[in-house]
């Protein structure tokens, strides 16, 4: 079965600064053996991506290691405000952290929301990571500087249904949802262990998960929110949140389709064309993934080209699998091997802006 390049607009490849766990070179090949063959990458690094020189020094690492195209964001910080706008067309938008993250880019004034709002390009996508009662707060917000907000992991069923009531009152509201809030719960965590389980949202209740299937609608993108660490970190006395799953996404949502819980259309609207809309993200041409529809697996982290070499999935069953990538019209991918070299990916703002594609 052939279906186009998949797009992750939330991925965190730990590039600057923790390269232990991943970086542009594994993670983007994480990423093609995936499906996906763009990715956005998030600014919540060491140092963050905040400022010109952190926001060059990314995209340097990008342009030198990533297999796949791909975008990088901006961080909104509480000291940032009159530097961004001047490099923000060059990004994939602006990220703001309103409850958790590490670093120094938590945003906990809202008179700094605000003054990002006042001062981002209103061509660019705003992305906020915002839970519970800060995701009415920043809704609320989008509406009265009437630009649109793009909702992180969505996790809760309080906080679909809030989307679903601001979607239904035309207010400009989009989100994501990752595929561990749709394939885990709370239920879970004993099985995985405290520190394999550790995820930022937490995993929530099978009440939550159901909600988020029965809502599906007010879904617009899925987005893996791949989040690496090593075992040895999450297995040790103060493990950090986040999984990896970049290479685990199509395959339990090919499945979700072989199951009659989800369409083929359903899934590509929400990891191709949604993305591609609200990211305002332009075309790939040549570009594809063929996948065995039919095949029976398990999943297994020794398999996989992520340097963290885990996954909460562990051992599941699945069925779909990615054979090839054509990426650009070049075979970037088969059958387990990554074939394009490092420095093959090109930054999609940078072809949106000139109109240059072709190979290399």
């Amino acid at each position: 079965m052939k279906l186009p390049g998949l797009i992750d607009p939330h991925v965190h490849l730990r590039e600057p600064g923790a390269t232990h766990k991943e970086d542009w070179d594994t993670g983007t090949q994480a990423a093609l053996a995936g499906g996906f063959t763009a990715v956005l990458a998030m600014p919540n690094t060491q140092p963050p991506v905040a400022d010109a020189e952190t926001f060059s020094m990314a995209l340097q690492a990008a342009h030198q290691k990533a297999h796949c195209d791909y975008a990088q964001y901006l961080g909104a910080g509480p000291s940032n405000l009159e530097a961004l706008p001047a490099i923000a067309s060059q990004s994939a938008g602006l990220k703001m952290y309103l409850d958790q993250t590490y670093g120094p880019l938590r945003l906990d004034d809202m008179t700094l929301w605000m003054a990002h709002f006042e001062r981002w390009p209103l061509h660019l996508p705003i992305v906020v990571h915002a839970e519970s009662r800060s995701m009415a707060a920043i809704i609320l917000l989008s509406t009265l500087f009437d630009r649109p907000v793009h909702l992180a992991h969505v996790s809760l069923r309080e906080e679909i249904l809030l989307i679903r009531a601001a979607k239904e009152h035309g207010l400009k509201v989009t989100c994501e949802v990752t595929p561990h809030h749709l394939f885990l719960t709370n239920q879970d965590i004993q099985a995985l262990g405290p520190g394999r389980s550790e995820v930022r949202p937490v995993l929530a209740t099978e009440a939550d998960r159901a909600a988020l299937w029965e809502n599906m609608e007010v879904i617009d993108c899925f987005a893996t929110d791949h989040a690496p660490h090593t075992l040895a970190e999450k297995d040790g006395p103060n493990p950090p949140p986040g999984f990896p799953g970049l290479e685990t996404a199509l395959p339990l949502f090919l499945t979700a389709v072989q199951e009659g819980r989800l369409t083929m259309e359903a899934l590509l609207a929400r990891m191709v064309a949604n993305p591609r809309r609200i990211f305002n993200l332009p075309e790939q041409p040549d570009t594809w993934i063929e996948v065995d529809q039919n095949a029976a697996w398990e999943i297994h982290a020794a398999e996989m080209h992520s340097r963290c070499a885990w996954t909460p999935f562990e051992g599941r069953k699945v069925r779909g699998r990615v054979r090839r990538v054509v990426l650009r019209g070049a075979e970037a991918y088969r059958d387990g091997e990554v074939l394009v070299p490092q420095g093959y990916g090109k930054n999609l703002r940078n072809l949106k802006e000139h109109g240059i594609w072709g190979r290399g």
